[in-house]
């Protein structure tokens, strides 16, 4: 038997034990949605972005460019609009009109003007007054271009910490980096269908400055789990953790840990697991962090003993 199988199996019987001996009931499982649901500080890097919002209606102007992200579009536009726009045209706004739905009521169209001045509509179930009440109009598969070059002009030739160690490359595939090290915004592009923005960067000392991206969200949809905040600090995140020696930092940069790292420092190095177990023991306090794909870390009094990645 390993000596990680040895030490469930020993944990295990200590815990029953603990049970019978000490009258203490085991702490209930906490998962990651019970985490989510604690109050969190807004920080400095949360505001970051607020000026950056998408127009409403109202506010919408001839010319206003919506970049499209997927052919699919085609799906969401009027049968009129042909040939459908592809991935990468850009639309050109040119006004709206009222139209009269089946049941009778209001229907907007938007009207939309491609490369070569083709016309091209989509249409909401919903009068021009009720439109005018949301803070955001959502074509399918196109991106706001003023969402993008707004983003640009507040971040762009700055430097960050990347907090996210998810980088891809030009092409959107995914590729290893690191997390907590200096980046510089080298440029803000367009993103996808899902993320609006892709932020490009760069670490002048890392692969001999090759550039890479993250996807981000902005505007309104930029609470999302990959907003600013989520991806960025404004400052060293080392100095909030004057206590993690330069070594351990290092682990935590490249995703790793080792044995008797706290607990706090195995977060940092792989994030929050989805679901913690915490035992009394007869003189100390298991803990098992669940991950997903089946890792999983063990702590005694908040020091890592043994893991499985």
């Amino acid at each position: 038997m390993s000596r990680i199988a040895t030490y469930i199996a020993a944990s295990a019987i200590m815990l029953s034990m603990s049970g019978c001996f000490t009258g203490i009931e085991s702490t209930p499982k906490i998962t990651a949605s019970d985490v989510k649901r604690e109050k969190v500080a807004v920080t400095e890097e949360d505001r970051y972005l607020d000026n950056v919002r998408h127009a409403p209606l109202d506010k919408w102007h001839e010319g206003k460019l919506f970049y499209v992200t997927d052919d699919k579009i085609n799906l969401a536009l009027e049968p009129s609009s042909t040939p459908s726009p592809r991935q990468g045209d850009l639309l050109s706004f040119s006004k709206y009109r009222t139209v009269p739905s089946l049941t009778g009521e209001a229907d907007t169209e938007l009207l939309f003007a491609d490369s070569k001045g083709r016309e091209v509509v989509y249409r909401l179930n919903s009068s021009p007054e009720e439109l005018a009440r949301r803070s955001q109009i959502e074509i399918p598969f196109t991106i706001e271009l003023s969402v993008v070059d707004s983003t640009m002009k507040a971040i762009k030739g700055k430097k960050f910490y990347i907090r996210t160690s998810m980088w891809y490359d030009k092409d959107g595939k995914a590729r290893n980096g690191l997390k907590f090290i200096p980046v510089e915004v080298m440029d803000v592009l367009p993103g996808n269908s899902v993320y609006p923005v892709m932020v490009k960067f760069r670490n002048p000392e890392l692969d001999n400055g090759r550039p890479a991206y993250v996807f981000m969200s902005v505007g309104d949809s930029g609470n999302s789990s990959r907003n600013f905040a989520s991806l960025f600090f404004l400052k060293d995140p080392h100095l909030k953790y004057p206590q993690i020696s330069d070594e351990n930092w290092r682990n935590i940069i490249h995703g790793r840990i080792v044995k008797y790292m706290t607990r706090e420092e195995c977060r940092l190095a792989l994030g929050p697991p989805t679901s913690v177990d915490r035992r009394p023991g007869i003189s100390t306090m298991h803990e098992l962090w669940n991950y997903e794909n089946g890792v999983y870390l063990i702590f005694d009094d908040g020091l890592l003993q043994s893991f499985r990645l």
